[in-house]
């Protein structure tokens, strides 16, 4: 197995109040798999996210990585094993600003000692992979946000990582340029790559070939897609009983403020 979660939970103290950002979360993930993560705004994904990249450690539970356990390394090991199993990309892009295309995307390498000439020839490659080989020398400020994208693409998969992890990979850009990531996504899930993306949008989710969904930091639904108008009625039912308890709150709230306005009317 890939990647395995077995009653993996992420608490976080506030004062008195613990919050259970994730909750006995248990999962398996086979070399392969194209899996968009989904749910409302605090049910945990990106909570999901950061544990399972192991960018944070889990509370409880235990963490596989190629049916190895790697719950309780370090900080120095899990920045090892990131940088050769775990490429990342990030809504944000996170570029280094005055920094060329290509030693941007040849940075894991460094951290990795490979050498100058084989850094260069292999971000040279990458970035020809994602159709900007005429960009290579060029600074973020002076390419698009599509463009940007994909040099941050190029950087995730200079290591030949195991797994990508794509946050919002589309959420920054327009809509060409999004599907354009898009089918960049499906490319390397074709060759074989396994991805694991976070979206908000049905439409970005419709891409993958599983869905699982999180809500209150607990997983309510993991199956196959079938399409984006399924996802989208999934999404909003698993929003749907939030949303009504914001609904009631904020009536409870409006009756309050009126009963005030009442109180304060008498008093004059």
């Amino acid at each position: 197995m890939l990647l395995k979660l077995k009653s993996v939970s992420k608490h976080y103290q506030m004062g008195e109040t613990t919050i259970k950002a994730l909750n006995e979360v248990t999962l398996s993930i086979k070399e392969g798999e194209f899996i968009a993560i989904m749910g409302p705004s605090g049910s945990g994904k990106s909570t999901f996210l950061q544990v399972a990249s192991i960018l944070a450690q889990p509370t409880a539970g235990e963490i596989f990585i190629k049916d190895k356990d790697v719950t309780q390394y370090d900080e120095v090991e899990r920045s090892r094993l990131r940088n050769k199993e775990i490429g990342f990309i990030f809504q944000q892009f996170n570029l280094l600003p005055r920094t060329s295309a290509l030693d941007n995307v040849a940075l894991p390498l460094v951290y990795a000692k490979v050498g100058t000439k084989e850094r260069d020839e292999r971000a040279k490659a990458m970035l020809n992979k994602v159709g900007l080989g005429d960009r290579i020398k060029n600074t973020p400020a002076q390419l698009s946000g599509g463009q940007q994208q994909r040099v941050a693409v190029a950087r995730a998969l200079i290591n030949n990582p195991s797994i990508i992890f794509a946050d919002e990979p589309a959420g920054n850009l327009d809509s060409k340029s999004g599907e354009e990531i898009k089918r960049l996504l499906i490319d390397l899930n074709k060759e074989g790559k396994t991805i694991i993306m976070v979206t908000h949008e049905p439409d970005d989710a419709a891409i993958a070939k599983r869905l699982i969904m999180f809500k209150d930091g607990v997983i309510v639904d993991d199956s196959k897609i079938k399409g984006g108008k399924e996802i989208a009625a999934k999404s909003e039912k698993v929003a749907g009983n939030g949303e009504k308890v914001k609904a009631q709150l904020k009536s409870k709230k409006n009756k309050v403020e009126k009963l005030k306005r009442t109180k304060n009317k008498l008093k004059k």
